[in-house]
């Protein structure tokens, strides 16, 4: 069993449990940490959207980024601000106001749907819809392999909430040569991404500038996360679906999969 840490980073909290063993010692009891869970529900200019199973950190980033994701805003101009409260016993409650007059596409999509997690699929009523039509991603960027290996190398000892629980899936932002610049964790690989595309759009960083590397396998809604943030290059340390390798190629993201510290592949 790992080890409780001296300080449980935000995201999460201590749990006790009954340690049993195979050889037929007596159970021992520890207390170790766990990844937050919780229900997170999002209201868009006052229309209830969706509930998502998520980490209750880092919320504004999050709330920026599934927008995004959502193609309910263009870019963060169109985001004017997210309020995150706790409902005790509940779960969270996240207040997104977007800049548009128009409320069609909301009032369209709007619904209270219960999910796993972010995976781009919110108010897709019909199979046509899932296969959405994605532009092309606007940049190529030129990485060697060291990069990539140097970016896979270092984002284990990045996963702080990672480390403590062994529960949580991050999404790293790297620039071309490798170096790690910004990192976001959630229980959910697709919360995750959300996380670190709003925060990059919070601090008005190009996503074309660098690649993004996830502790995930590649399912297509990552892929066309992706896509629909202009990163072009993805990295991801499973392996990717027939559909994500598909639509990667289709759209121009340079997909990397199986990375690991003397290996990856590529789409």
């Amino acid at each position: 069993m790992a080890p409780m840490p001296d300080s449980l980073p935000p995201g999460a909290t201590a749990h006790r449990f009954a340690e049993h063993f195979a050889d037929g010692r007596a159970a021992t009891v520890h207390e170790r940490a766990l990844a937050q869970e919780a229900p997170v529900a999002i209201e868009i200019n006052g229309l209830g959207y969706a509930v998502m199973m998520a980490t209750p950190t880092d919320l504004e980033d999050y709330a920026l980024g599934f927008c995004l994701a959502e193609q309910l805003i263009a870019d963060a101009s169109g985001f004017v601000a997210a309020q995150a409260a706790e409902i005790e016993g509940r779960g969270w409650m996240l207040r997104i106001t977007l800049a548009t007059g128009d409320a069609a596409p909301l009032l369209e999509r709007a619904r209270l749907r219960l999910s796993e997690g972010s995976c781009g699929l919110c108010g897709i009523e019909s199979l046509e819809q899932v296969l959405r039509p994605l532009p092309q991603v606007p940049v190529q960027l030129a990485v060697d392999d060291a990069a990539i290996f140097r970016a896979t190398a270092a984002l284990g000892d990045r996963q702080v909430l990672g480390q403590a629980t062994r529960a949580a899936h991050a999404a790293a932002f790297c620039t071309r040569d490798g170096a790690i610049v910004l990192l976001r964790e959630d229980v959910g690989r697709h919360n995750a991404f959300d996380k670190l595309v709003g925060a990059l759009a919070r601090v008005g960083r190009d996503p074309a500038d660098g690649f993004v590397v996830l502790t995930a396998r590649c399912s297509f809604e990552l892929v066309q996360k992706a896509v629909i943030a202009g990163v072009p290059l993805l990295v991801t340390v499973s392996a990717a679906s027939t559909l994500a390798a598909e639509r990667a190629q289709a759209h121009g993201l340079r997909l990397v999969s199986l990375a690991r510290e003397d290996s990856f592949l590529e789409s």
